[in-house]
C-alpha cells in the first residue's frame, strides 16, 4: 500500500471513528441489542383521565404521546384494584395469595422473586424512584429512592439505602428530577436499565402543584351519568361502601380546612389563596342536597385533574430527555397506573371494586421499531402480565411459576389464538378504611360475574347490555346458563391461579387482619 493511501485510509478511519463517537456520545444509550426499560405508573390514574382514552374530560398531551407513538391498551385490568398489592404483582407476576401481600399495611417479602432481580441477573442496572408503598425496603434494585410511605404532596423526605433524604418543592416535580438524575449521571452507560419511576399523584387528597393551581378555574367539568346512582338494583355492598362523594369526601379533601402538608410559607401562601375566593362563596352559597353534591363533585374533580395535569407535564420533561439525548429509540417506555378510580361514578371517589371503572387501569407502551405507531389492543390483558412482559423485552428467561404472560407478541401486532378470554379477580381489605366488602370474580369480554363471600351475595352484569353496571342480572332466568358458565369459569380460573382460599398456606380468615 503506498504511503498516500496509508494516509487517506487513517484520515477515513478517524473520520469514521470520529462520527461513530459523535453518535454514541449523543445517544448515550446501551447495546441496540439490549433494550432499557422505563416503567411509570402513576397512583389512582384513572383512564378516564388520559384523553388519549376519549373521555373528554382532560388534555394529557405528555401521555397521549405514547399512544400516538404507540400502542394503546382498552382491556387492560388488574388483579386487586388496592395500591400495594398491584405493586406487589407487577414485581412478582403473581397473585396476592402467592406473593404474600393482599392489603395495604402488609409487609412485601423482598427476599422473594421479583423481576427486578431477575433482570440484575440478566445484566440490567435496577432502579426505582417514588412512591414504593410495600412496607419493607426495595430489594433487586441497584439505586432506590422511595417516598416514607404514601409520602406529602409538597416538601417530601424520602428513604435511600443510605438514610433519609429531605426535599423541598413539589413533589411530582422532585420525583422527576430525580428520575432524571438517574438517567443523565446516575447510570452505567455500557449497561442496559429498568427504570421504575413511580409518582404518588394523583392520589388522595389532590393537593396540585403550583403549576397547575390555576387550571380550571373557570371550566365546569362534565358530571358522570352515574353520579346520583342510588344502587337500586344491587345489594349491601353497593350500599355500605364509605366512598361517596356526597358524604365521604372530608373538608380536608375539599380544601376548606388548612391541609396536613408542611408547606413552605411561600407555598402555603400561593397554595391557599388558590381556593379563598371559592371556599367564600361556598360558604355564603349554603347549598343543599343536589347542588352541594355537585360542587364537592367540582371541587374533587378539578383538583385531582390538576394533579394528573403535574404528572402529564413530568412524563413529558422525561420523554423530552429520551427524545434529546438518543435514547428513545433504544428505550421501550410504558405508562400505567397501579388500579384505576371512581371519577364520580356510581357517586364515588377511590377504587376497591371489581366494578369497571378501578378494576379497569391505563397502559400505554412506546417501543420504537417494535409497535406500530397509533396501535390500538383490545385485548384482555393484566397487571399479572407485566413483569414477564419486561422479561422478555430484555430477552431473559421467564420463570414457570410467574402467572401472566408476555405482553410482546401483542405489542409486536401479532395473533395470539389462545390468548385469554376471562379474568380472575380477588379483593381481601375488609373490614377497613371505605368498607369495600371482600370479594372476588370473573370478567369475560361481555359478562362480569362478582361473589361477595363475606356476605353471601352475587352480582352479574351484562357489560353488552348495560356498561355502567346499573343492573345485577344474577337470578334472572333468561341468564341462567349464563351464570352457570361463568361460575365453572371462576372456579377453573381459582384453580389456575392456586387460589385455594390461603395466603401463602394461611387461611384467608387467619391471615386477615
Amino acid at each position: 500500500m503506498s504511503r498516500f493511501r496509508v494516509m487517506l485510509w487513517a484520515v477515513s478511519a478517524l473520520s469514521g471513528w470520529l462520527v461513530v463517537a459523535g453518535v454514541s456520545a449523543a445517544a448515550e444509550s446501551a447495546s441496540p441489542s439490549r433494550l432499557n426499560i422505563l416503567f411509570i405508573m402513576s397512583d389512582d390514574h384513572a383512564y378516564q383521565a388520559i384523553s388519549a382514552y376519549g373521555h373528554g374530560l382532560n388534555q394529557t398531551p405528555n401521555i397521549d404521546r405514547l399512544a400516538k407513538e404507540g400502542m394503546l391498551f382498552r382491556s387492560c385490568f388488574v388483579t386487586n384494584s388496592l395500591c400495594g398489592p398491584s405493586r406487589a404483582v407487577v414485581l412478582t407476576g403473581k397473585y396476592g395469595h402467592l406473593n404474600g401481600f393482599t392489603r395495604n399495611g402488609d409487609r412485601f417479602d423482598g427476599s422473594q422473586q421479583t423481576v427486578a432481580k431477575l433482570l440484575q441477573q440478566a445484566g440490567y442496572q435496577t432502579a426505582i424512584i417514588g412512591k414504593w408503598h410495600l412496607e419493607t425496603d426495595p430489594t433487586g434494585f441497584d439505586q432506590w429512592e422511595v417516598l416514607f410511605g404514601q409520602g406529602p404532596y409538597y416538601n417530601p423526605a424520602m428513604k435511600t439505602p443510605h438514610g433519609r433524604v429531605a426535599h423541598e418543592g413539589y413533589t411530582t416535580d422532585i420525583i422527576t428530577d430525580l428520575a432524571l438524575e438517574f438517567l443523565k449521571n446516575g447510570r452505567d452507560k455500557n449497561r442496559p436499565f429498568f427504570l421504575m419511576y413511580h409518582h404518588k399523584a394523583p392520589h388522595r387528597n389532590w393537593c396540585p402543584g403550583p403549576q397547575e393551581l390555576d387550571l380550571f378555574k373557570d371550566v365546569t367539568i362534565p358530571e358522570p351519568p352515574t353520579l346520583f346512582d342510588d344502587y337500586a338494583n344491587r345489594g349491601r355492598a353497593a350500599h355500605e361502601q364509605e366512598m361517596t362523594i356526597s358524604r365521604h369526601l372530608t373538608p380536608l379533601d375539599l380544601k376548606l380546612v388548612p391541609q396536613k402538608e408542611k408547606f413552605a410559607p411561600d407555598q402555603a401562601e400561593r397554595f391557599y389563596n388558590a381556593y379563598a375566593e371559592e371556599n367564600k362563596a361556598f360558604k355564603e352559597a349554603n347549598l343543599q342536597g343536589e347542588e352541594l353534591v355537585r360542587w364537592k363533585y367540582q371541587r374533587y374533580i378539578k383538583d385531582y385533574l390538576r394533579c394528573v395535569a403535574g404528572v402529564d407535564r413530568n412524563v413529558g420533561r422525561v420523554l423530552d430527555y429520551l427524545d434529546d439525548s438518543g435514547l428513545a429509540q433504544n428505550t421501550v417506555v410504558i405508562y400505567t397506573s397501579d388500579q384505576g378510580f371512581y371519577l364520580g361514578e356510581h357517586g364515588w371517589f377511590d377504587k376497591r371494586f371489581m366494578y369497571e371503572e378501578s378494576f379497569r387501569t391505563p397502559l400505554l407502551v412506546r417501543w420504537p421499531g417494535h409497535v406500530h405507531p397509533g396501535s390500538v389492543c383490545e385485548k384482555l390483558v393484566m397487571n399479572l402480565d407485566f413483569a414477564e412482559t419486561f422479561l422478555d423485552i430484555a430477552g431473559a428467561p421467564i420463570p414457570d411459576d410467574m402467572q401472566g404472560r408476555s405482553l410482546k407478541p401483542l405489542l409486536e401486532g401479532r395473533d395470539v389464538p389462545d390468548w385469554r378470554t376471562s379474568m380472575y379477580y380477588r379483593y381481601y381489605e375488609y373490614p377497613a378504611v371505605h368498607m369495600a366488602h371482600k370479594h372476588y370474580g370473573v370478567r369475560t369480554e361481555r359478562y362480569k360475574l362478582i361473589y361477595f363471600h363475606d356476605i353471601d351475595e352475587w352480582e352479574l352484569y351484562d357489560l353488552a347490555k348495560d356498561p355502567h353496571e346499573l343492573h345485577n342480572v344474577y337470578g334472572d332466568p333468561a341468564y341462567a346458563q349464563v351464570t352457570a358458565e361463568l361460575k365453572a369459569e371462576l372456579q377453573r380460573l381459582k384453580t389456575l391461579y392456586q387460589d385455594d382460599d390461603t395466603i401463602r398456606g394461611v387461611p384467608v380468615t387467619a391471615a386477615s387482619r
